[in-house]
């Protein structure tokens, strides 16, 4: 069966106190509407429709970064979950598959237990996802009858006897996508709020004579995020998640609490991950590496074998290849760095290439940016660059070849060359001895 998403990502999102849409808001580096999009993913859905309000075009444009196939309808007012998911009625006219409801801003519902839920809809036309609350607290009511879901209630309007269950309505649903659309078509907005509420499509199916269940999941999986402490909570959740996984991989964390991931961080088993260290998103580590305490990675490749840290700053389009060394405070941006080459103290790597074996001296540069350009610097292999060369690009040092230490090399240097780019040195005889006497006779002298 085909299946379409059906993601509501149209509130204001008021609690947060921001101009951003509140699905925008990043948990791991992406956006709490990512994360849900990710998990419907696993379905492999046939169709995504976004249904936008608040801040529609910047919502959109995140959205289309992860699947630049999806739709965007948009709900101008905001007048209850019904009348939401009734703004995708157009995007999917004519499509013959089922639908699943998600919430922008509930970005941990696992796609196990979506797909679990559309297993569950082979055998009953309308699915719930429900849970079993420690504390139930104002959470809508999934009332069962023997083993189909009789209706939802909400718990204002919940007796004591209602009010007594702890099974808990997520708000994601399962249905026919025309079902689901002629149900909601049939919700009225006869209540306190004047809202549709897509809990009303339970009753409104039983009447009918469809059938309904709830697929149960962890409670922790329909955390729903409003305010901005709750988005630390939610923070702590995926790093929790995250750092176990990780382990469970084969990685080693020795400070496992003090190591931030991303949404989309890979790291192959047997890498060793030392305290403090924060991967942004687009960051691919292999098996068997070292990162070492107070670096920070993001959009970069290393391979097996590499060492990076202390204190190394890996930017998008670093890619280290195996027993690449970069040591402390030193900083790679889109460069690639051959196999064995070392980077060790205090560097500045970008728009580079640098060739297997070679050694680059601390306090290296690579001049790479002319105020509106950016300019390419190629290193060949087995080359040594002194320390506090500076290499201002576009240039090319050939293999096997040297800068003396302290140089400003401006022009390419050929195989096995010695490149020395610096003022002779002058030798004043006592000069120093001279000066200094008659600084301090002057500070004496004001004093």
């Amino acid at each position: 069966m085909a299946t379409a998403l059906i993601i509501l990502a149209a509130g204001m999102g008021t609690r947060m106190n921001s101009d951003l849409p509140k699905v925008l808001h990043q948990i791991g580096g992406a956006p709490m509407l990512i994360h849900a999009m990710k998990s419907g993913a696993a379905l492999d859905p046939e169709q995504i429709v976004i249904v936008a309000g608040n801040g529609a075009k910047i919502v959109e444009k995140a959205a289309k970064s992860y699947d630049p196939d999806i739709h965007t309808a948009l709900q101008k007012e905001q007048h209850g979950t019904g009348h939401a998911v009734a703004q995708a009625r157009e995007a999917l006219k004519g499509f013959d598959g089922d639908a699943i409801v998600l919430y922008g801003d509930t970005p941990f519902v696992r796609p196990e237990t979506l797909a679990a839920m559309a297993a569950a809809r082979l055998t009953h036309d309308v699915v719930v996802l429900g849970f079993e609350a420690a504390d139930p607290g104002r959470y809508g009511r999934l009332i069962m009858k023997t083993d189909q879901l009789d209706r939802i209630v909400e718990y204002k309007d919940a007796n004591e006897e209602e009010r007594a269950v702890n099974l808990c309505n997520s708000g994601v649903v399962a249905a026919k996508a025309d079902t689901l659309f002629e149900l909601v078509n049939a919700v009225g907005n006869d209540n306190a709020a004047g809202e549709y509420y897509l809990t009303d499509i339970i009753g409104i199916a039983r009447s009918k004579g469809l059938t309904a269940t709830v697929v149960r999941c962890d409670e922790a999986e329909t955390l729903g995020i409003n305010s901005r402490a709750e988005l630390s909570a939610a923070e702590a959740l995926f790093q929790n998640r995250t750092r176990q996984a990780a382990q469970e991989g084969g990685v080693t964390l020795t400070a496992p609490e003090t190591v931030f991931f991303a949404h989309d961080t890979v790291i192959g088993r047997d890498t060793i991950i030392e305290p403090n260290v924060v991967f942004g998103p687009g960051v691919t580590i292999e098996s068997g590496t070292t990162i070492r305490a107070f670096s920070h990675l993001e959009g970069c490749h290393i391979s097996r074998g590499a060492v990076v840290g202390p204190y190394a700053r890996l930017r998008p389009g670093a890619e280290l290849a195996e027993d690449v060394k970069i040591g402390n405070f030193v900083e790679v941006k889109n460069a690639q760095i051959a196999e064995g080459a070392k980077v060790n103290h205090l560097s500045y790597i970008g728009d580079a290439q640098i060739g297997e074996r070679s050694n680059i001296g601390a306090g290296t540069i690579t001049c790479n940016y002319d105020g509106v350009f950016k300019h390419q610097t190629n290193i060949g292999a087995e080359v040594f660059i002194g320390s506090n060369t500076m290499l201002v690009a576009p240039i090319s040092i050939g293999d096997g070849a040297m800068t003396a230490s302290g140089s400003v090399v401006t022009k390419d240097v050929p195989p096995g060359d010695l490149a020395v780019a610096r003022a002779q040195q002058s030798n004043k005889p006592g000069f120093a001895t001279r000066f200094f006497e008659k600084l301090k006779a002057l500070k004496a002298k004001g004093s």
